[in-house]
């Protein structure tokens, strides 16, 4: 399973909104020199996410777009969802009536368990966690001396 492009570039822009100022709105040049796309895409990339009430929009002079939840509150999963619409690793999960096989079929239970632990994982990082991390990999060292000089490690 692949993810779209689009939605590599929808939790790539919805990133760049969380790394800004809260409600701030961010001009779509901007967005779109940051993280390279182009200006027509990211519109149509972002519809999803105005339609859930993930991101804003505004139109005019100084248009843009900005994030109505706070980081903490939208997860990897959200994003994709979103942009792809419920996660299922095989059509028997998609529509359990459509496999005949499902009470006696080893592979199924597997399918499951894996959709589950997937969905587990994406739910676990919003995308306050991700700028953090993200904070951490740009500046290697200051992420180590933050380690460090922190009294919990």
């Amino acid at each position: 399973m692949i993810i779209t492009r689009a939605t590599e570039y929808a939790i790539r822009a919805v990133l760049f909104m969380a790394s800004q100022t809260r409600g701030e709105i961010v001009l779509k040049k901007d967005i779109c020199r940051e993280q390279d796309i182009t200006p027509a895409f990211l519109t149509k990339i972002l519809q999803p996410l105005i339609k859930l009430g993930i991101v804003g929009s505004h139109r005019g002079v100084g248009g843009g777009f900005f994030l109505m939840k706070d980081p903490s509150e939208v997860t990897l999963l959200d994003v994709i969802k979103a942009e792809e619409g419920p996660l299922y690793l095989n059509l028997c999960l998609a529509d359990e009536t459509h496999c005949e096989r499902e009470l006696y079929c080893p592979v199924n239970k597997v399918w499951h368990e894996a959709r589950t632990q997937l969905i587990e994982v994406l739910s676990r990082y919003s995308f306050a966690q991700l700028c953090e991390m993200g904070k951490t990999c740009k500046d290697p060292v200051a992420g180590l001396v933050n380690k460090l000089d922190s009294p919990h490690q």
